[in-house]
């Protein structure tokens, strides 16, 4: 994900408070700023301008290609407390700059997230808490390796990341659903048959056969996301060379199915009686309502 250099000079002037649409942030803060996405800087004798700073930080964000933190940094709610500006307003600001781009910044919740303007790739609506193996982050930063990486064109690698965003929810849900999980060896069809099984989303007769072939439908996602994956990714020597329109649709099941999975997951947790709030639940009645 990268912008441009007329976008670079509207970010940082809503990141040092220079526009009237966000807080003045001085130097020391501004070198918080960028050290908490990954700088190491020591604010001091001899520093540059606030200005020139953060335009620099943001030039190597963006060379990065890591630059969509500083954006949804830049928008944390938590530093609009107690001021005259909204996120909303800062968030449209760059939004007009960002569209020449190709991005939109929109809103999860309370947070801000950057996406691409390319409406074939859709939002994942769930995630798993913190509390587990694979967090909320793991999740979302696997979403933004594969959008970033379609936008880019690096059509094989998103499909590497769609399959560790199955891959890692997967594991993550067995891990919650029993008290020793299998050792994963790879083979992500297998586990994907035991989560299903755990979570007993084959119900028989208490699903109706709509729903039955949708479920059998997301078998085949789980299989054909990791063919493609050995056959078309940055993992292995390709056979085929993949296209947008393949990562794309690579993608776009990952995210469909994940959500799903976890969606499912959290409405069964809810409906259980005996659910402890440390994940795991020996009683967890996986056959309500399926």
């Amino acid at each position: 994900m990268r912008i441009s250099e007329r976008t670079i000079s509207a970010l940082a002037r809503v990141i040092t408070g220079d526009v009237a649409v966000s807080p003045y942030r001085t130097g020391p803060q501004l070198v918080k700023f960028f050290n908490e996405l990954g700088a190491n800087d020591v604010y001091g004798g001899n520093f540059p301008s606030r200005w020139y700073y953060t335009e620099d930080k943001i030039r190597d964000l963006n060379e990065s290609g890591s630059v969509a933190r500083a954006i949804e940094s830049a928008l944390d709610p938590r530093d609009f407390l107690d001021s005259e500006f909204t996120a909303a307003a800062a968030a449209q600001y760059l939004n007009d700059y960002l569209k020449y781009d190709g991005l939109i910044i929109v809103s999860h919740g309370d947070l801000w997230k950057v996406q691409n303007l390319d409406s074939t790739l859709v939002e994942l609506d769930a995630s798993i808490d913190s509390s587990g193996i694979v967090s909320h982050v793991f999740v979302d930063d696997q979403i933004r390796k594969c959008s970033d990486k379609v936008f880019e064109g690096d059509y094989a690698g998103a499909m590497t990341n769609a399959r560790s965003l199955i891959e890692g929810v997967l594991r993550e849900l067995e891990a919650r659903l029993v008290e020793t999980s299998e050792e994963y060896d790879g083979d992500l069809p297998g586990l994907w048959r035991r989560v299903r099984k755990l979570m007993d989303l084959d119900a028989g007769d208490k699903v109706l056969q709509a729903l039955r072939q949708i479920l059998g439908a997301l078998t085949s996602v789980v299989v054909g996301v990791a063919t493609l994956r050995n056959e078309m990714s940055d993992a292995h020597a390709p056979s085929y060379s993949a296209t947008k329109a393949h990562a794309v649709l690579a993608v776009n099941a990952a995210k469909t199915l994940t959500s799903f999975l976890v969606g499912s997951f959290e409405e069964q947790r809810q409906r259980s009686d005996g659910y402890n709030p440390d994940g795991t639940n020996p009683d967890f009645d996986r056959s309500r309502e399926w």
